[in-house]
């Protein structure tokens, strides 16, 4: 019962904050465990993930199987600052999201705050949720900066 009052709850959380994917995908899981197929949670929670990545690199790469990035756009992206900038940004942002992942799967209860923290951004800061994995990574390191200036 906690379960399903939890997913009600991210579902009103989501529905306020204009939070579609945050909605949908609670909205999804409470159907699964009311109509009793939550013997695909293990899977969802082992591959989800994964799929949800597969999807959003695809997105990302249309521009190069549609013809939209150029070989010249490529060869910029190594000779500018800002093609450099992005290089370094995206491997710290990776970085960050897999240490984010693994504090997600050791305490998937801070779930609840970076959602919440997601919809805050978007009412008041007129902020994008791209997904859990980048805030959890933030969570990650100002929590080892904490630990760090704590000893």
């Amino acid at each position: 019962m906690g379960g399903q009052i939890a997913l009600v709850i991210l579902i009103i959380v989501g529905l306020i904050g204009r939070s579609h994917i945050i909605a949908t995908a609670a909205s999804f899981l409470l159907i699964m465990k009311l109509t009793s197929l939550e013997r695909y949670f293990p899977a969802i929670e082992r591959r989800g993930l994964e799929v949800g990545l597969l999807f959003l690199t695809m997105a990302v790469l249309v521009p190069f199987a549609n013809g939209k990035v150029q070989s010249k756009d490529v060869v910029d992206v190594f000779t500018s600052w800002i093609g450099i900038l992005a290089l370094v940004s995206g491997a710290i942002a990776t970085y960050m999201n897999y240490h984010g992942l693994t504090l997600l799967k050791y305490d998937p209860e801070l779930m609840v705050g970076l959602v919440v923290g997601s919809i805050i951004g978007i009412v008041f800061f007129k902020g994008i949720p791209v997904g859990p994995l980048m805030a959890a990574g933030l969570t990650a390191f100002f929590l080892k900066l904490f630990q760090y200036f704590l000893k």
